[in-house]
């Protein structure tokens, strides 16, 4: 789906007089960004979801998504890439159940005083992300009969305590 067919899709559930209104643009320049570019003109208005995909494809940074994700309500995994031959289940299985283990380490060790500082916080909130992550790997794995993607992931960094 291009950029514009989803604002389209947006702008039937909510007004373009709306967004414009609470973005304070004009209703012209919303209605710009639902329409296909003219990039052989050289006229029309990037919308923000095109620029939003060129600041990432310029700094390669994912922790633009993962700020956009969190503004969301939600988080940012990456899609694990596909290897052309699968391999074998159980290191998965074990990096997963890993993983686990080491988020079950830090939060107990952060929680052993009966509070969590700041910076414990940071490193749960780090090994869940991870977590997370190498989890969304596995699934995807799993529905592709691919392990050897999961097998190559690199390793998330060792707890720490701060």
């Amino acid at each position: 789906m291009h950029s514009y067919e989803l604002l389209r899709a947006v702008f039937e559930k909510v007004a373009p007089k709306k967004v414009a209104a609470d973005l304070n643009l004009s209703a012209s320049m919303i209605y710009k960004w639902a329409e296909v570019p003219d990039h052989a003109a050289g006229s029309g208005t990037g919308n923000p979801l095109d620029r939003i995909e060129a600041l990432i494809q310029s700094t390669g940074d994912p922790r633009l998504v993962q700020w956009i994700c969190e503004r969301a309500g939600g988080f940012f995994i990456h899609n694990p890439k596909n290897a052309p031959h699968p391999d074998l289940l159980m290191p998965a299985t074990n990096r997963i159940v890993q993983e686990f283990a080491d988020l079950l380490a830090v939060t107990a060790t952060a929680a052993a005083d009966n509070q969590v500082t700041p910076a414990e916080a940071r490193q749960i909130r780090a090994r869940w992300e991870g977590l997370k992550s190498v989890t969304e790997g596995f699934v995807a794995c799993c529905e592709q009969g691919n392990f050897n993607a999961v097998r190559k992931a690199p390793a998330s960094p060792p707890a720490t305590r701060a």
